[in-house]
């Protein structure tokens, strides 16, 4: 049976899964492409194919002939269409945050709980890529004895805009960070800790984070949205037996004129483009077989990443190490 597939915003992010639905998701058939710009929602249908467009989320998630919803628009409106999906009885793909707000990330998990099923996916893609992967798989084989330590960066090229501050990149970069390692190492937040160095010009500086875990490891977390070389992410696993870090993903070295040289990304897009894959296609299993996917996020993942950021942004403005108050995990999510 063919699972068709609506896809909620048309831009960078809703474009890209779109594709994926329409080019690399054999079983899948790109239903719907929506977005409040008719002509947007268009041009990106008619480019893969898509059977029909439209601009009313609400009347999409409600269609008879959509079996699942990929949710791709903007940050504010995730809660409030997963809430839509979950009263639809309609697995859904929320790209992350699932909100910005663990309030309403509370409130999706108790929509959730109250249906009786799993419907909520969100989409923190680094959990499907290979370097996380084989972190996790060293720490969980014994590999690296017990965890002490994990180092994390982050750089983009530049900020988005001129307002963008250092909360925001707590807030819009930085969960990515929260969430991977919280998988990798399968413990929750205690603490954080959060500073900003002083740049010479007026563009926002990185924001550095010390986290420690519930089980007494430390995380650290380098998030620079003003890198200007390139968008590079790294990680390493440090454990008492030994450690495991990310290799930089190259297709090619130039040698040229008595040097090599190497490329970086311009943004995220290619580095994630196989995790971005993987993701989908997990989250087609999840709505073909109701079984939610084994290394996928759900609402509560989604919930702890905001909460770990709310604080991170508090620990910014007071320069203290603030305590991370989680709710107890429901069972549900167990």
């Amino acid at each position: 049976m063919t699972v068709r597939i609506a896809v909620i915003g048309a831009g960078i992010m809703g474009a890209d899964h779109a594709r994926i639905v329409a080019e690399d998701l054999p079983g899948a058939c790109l239903q719907v492409v929506c977005d409040m710009d008719g002509a947007r929602a268009r041009g990106v249908a008619e480019t893969l194919g898509a059977v029909d467009t439209a601009t009313d989320p609400g009347a999409v998630i409600a269609r008879d002939d959509v079996d699942a919803v990929i949710v791709a628009s903007p940050d504010a409106t995730h809660a409030d269409l997963s809430i839509s999906c979950i009263r639809a009885g309609k697995p859904v793909m929320c790209e992350k945050p699932l909100s910005a707000s663990s309030d309403d990330c509370l409130r999706v998990m108790e929509a959730e709980q109250a249906s009786g099923t799993r419907l909520v996916q969100v989409g923190f893609m680094r959990r499907f890529d290979q370097s996380y992967v084989e972190m996790k798989a060293a720490l969980d084989e014994g590999i690296l004895g017990r965890a002490l330590m994990m180092h994390n960066f982050h750089r983009n090229v530049a900020t988005p805009n001129a307002d963008f501050t250092g909360a925001m990149a707590i807030t819009n970069s930085a969960p990515h960070e929260f969430d991977v390692a919280r998988h990798v190492l399968g413990a929750e937040y205690a603490s954080i800790w959060a500073a900003q160095p002083t740049r010479s010009d007026d563009r926002v500086a990185p924001v550095v984070m010390v986290l420690r875990t519930t089980g007494g490891q430390l995380v650290n977390i380098e998030i620079n949205n003003n890198a200007a070389y390139g968008y590079d992410v790294r990680g390493e696993l440090v454990g008492e037996a030994g450690s495991v870090s990310m290799a930089p993903v190259l297709h090619s070295r130039l040698d040229s004129a008595l040097s090599n040289s190497s490329r970086y990304d311009a943004d995220w897009r290619g580095r994630y483009a196989e995790a971005y894959r993987r993701q989908n296609r997990a989250f087609l299993r999840f709505v073909e077989t109701g079984r939610f996917p084994d290394i996928a996020a759900s609402a509560w993942d989604g919930y702890a990443a905001a909460l770990v950021a709310e604080t991170g942004v508090k620990a910014l403005a007071t320069g203290n190490t603030e305590p991370v108050r989680m709710i107890d995990r429901p069972a549900f999510y167990a």
